[in-house]
């Protein structure tokens, strides 16, 4: 009976399943170094918007790598490579050697495991690292004034100009990256000449001139300079962590600090709110995103642009953070956008002040777009970038006369003839006042004379 099995007997019938575990965990392979940073973007993102994860006409790196929609780009990529082995006039076994040398860190730079054997992956990497660096070179040639690259006729890229539009996006996507090092160590500086002075070109300063061409990136040379100082050089993984380094926050000069005066912030008031308790909107000086500061009611805004790719741009932006970053300031940037978009209305207080440039159409398109960048993106409310200046605004907000004087200047004071009609009021009201403590005055001797 089972009641009465022998204890040693259950013992030994659990023995197959945990020598059959026993034998899987011995077969793990050891743990890679942690330099991963090109990872498959995260399901609850990718379901809000898939099209502006997925690559629409190139392919770089393993992971999209011999899709039938990107497969018309192959061959202009290997002509490509062609044109960096002459120019370079460096042999391909050469640039084979050193894929391969890096092959081990290549591979552990991918969240899973690469499909690809040895030679397919190295030829992946070399194909689409060569493409990068000479489509960079050819872009940034006249900018530069770069020898040797001044002639393509039969370019098949730059003899359709619109399809730089469509590759530029591609190269945000967080899926279609290559480690940055790969592209550091094949580019030579020494054998680019430039005729316009004695500065050698590298990857970051050639990635820098090709967004600010093709993704009118502006107010970013401050983070260039401590990307390039060598005292203070941080690490770019690939082209898309180079576009967020771009964009993030100089620490040291901003007076925003993630030690906001309460652990647990409550939700920045919209627009429309802090318009109705007075709060004055004006575009600020700086360019960089995060510089959003509030000094004497007046809530200073840097401009954000709203064009075709801005969505791409932000949701792999956000994707990368999500799953990458200890500091997510750009998930924080999105979430105080988000509070202050709830309606059209907010939109278009934002763009009477310059404060947002929309190139999309109208303002529903915008708000559209603001409300749904923060789905599926994890706020940490306690490290909120924004933390003082989202319970500042909440405190000026709860203060009943900031409210009554912008009902007054708002409502009453907000034209020239709205003033004069309001004066008038007034004058009439004390006249009238006036006028009757007078008659009052007048009739209080005659009752006196009657007793």
């Amino acid at each position: 009976m089972e009641g009465n099995q022998d204890p040693f007997d259950i013992e030994n019938q659990h023995i197959p399943l945990a020598t059959c575990m026993r034998d899987e965990l011995s077969k793990l392979s050891p743990q890679p170094p942690m330099v991963c940073c090109i990872y498959r973007v995260p399901d609850r993102l990718r379901h809000v918007n898939e099209k502006v994860y997925t690559p629409q006409v190139v392919s770089i790196g393993p992971l999209h790598h011999g899709k039938q929609s990107l497969k018309a780009m192959e061959e202009q990529k290997k002509r490509y490579l062609q044109g960096f082995l002459t120019r370079t006039r460096v042999s391909l076994e050469e640039y084979v050697k050193k894929v391969k040398y890096h092959e081990a860190k290549l591979r552990s730079c991918y969240e899973e495991s690469i499909k690809f054997n040895s030679d397919e992956f190295v030829r992946i990497i070399l194909v689409d690292a060569a493409f990068i660096i000479e489509l960079l070179l050819r872009i940034c040639r006249e900018r530069f004034n770069i020898i040797g690259l001044e002639n393509y006729e039969n370019d098949r890229i730059f003899n359709k100009p619109w399809l730089i539009h469509y590759i530029a996006p591609d190269m945000q996507l967080l899926e279609n990256q290559l480690p940055f090092f790969i592209l550091e160590d094949l580019f030579d500086p020494d054998i680019i000449t430039v005729s316009s002075n004695g500065k050698k070109l590298s990857m970051i300063n050639l990635s820098y001139e090709f967004l600010t061409m093709t993704l009118a990136l502006e107010g970013a040379e401050d983070s260039l300079k401590r990307i390039s100082s060598s005292s203070s050089n941080p690490k770019v993984e690939h082209f898309l962590d180079f576009i967020r380094t771009l964009h993030l926050p100089i620490l040291e000069e901003s007076d925003q600090s993630n030690e906001g005066p309460s652990k647990s912030i409550m939700t920045t008031p919209c627009i429309t709110k802090l318009h109705l308790a007075g709060v004055k909107f004006k575009l600020g000086s700086s360019r960089n995103l995060f510089d959003i500061r509030f000094n004497d009611g007046i809530l200073e805004i840097p401009k954000l642009q709203i064009h075709d790719y801005t969505e791409l741009t932000l949701r792999n932006l956000l994707a990368f953070e999500q799953s990458h970053c200890q500091n997510n300031y750009i998930s924080d940037y999105v979430s105080l956008m988000d509070d202050f978009v709830n309606t059209e209305k907010d939109v278009e207080f934002l763009l009477q002040d310059g404060i947002v440039e929309n190139m999309l159409g109208d303002y529903n398109e915008v708000c559209t777009l603001i409300n749904n960048l923060g789905r599926g993106v994890s706020v940490d409310r306690d490290s909120f970038y924004f933390a003082t200046l989202s319970e500042r605004l909440n405190s000026y907000c709860r203060k009943p006369w900031n409210r009554w004087k912008a009902n007054l200047r708002q409502n009453y004071f907000n034209t020239p003839w709205a003033t004069i009609s309001v004066i008038a009021a007034v004058l009439l009201l004390i006249l009238t006042c006036i006028q009757a403590v007078c008659s009052i005055i007048s009739v209080m001797p005659s009752k006196n004379q009657k007793h």
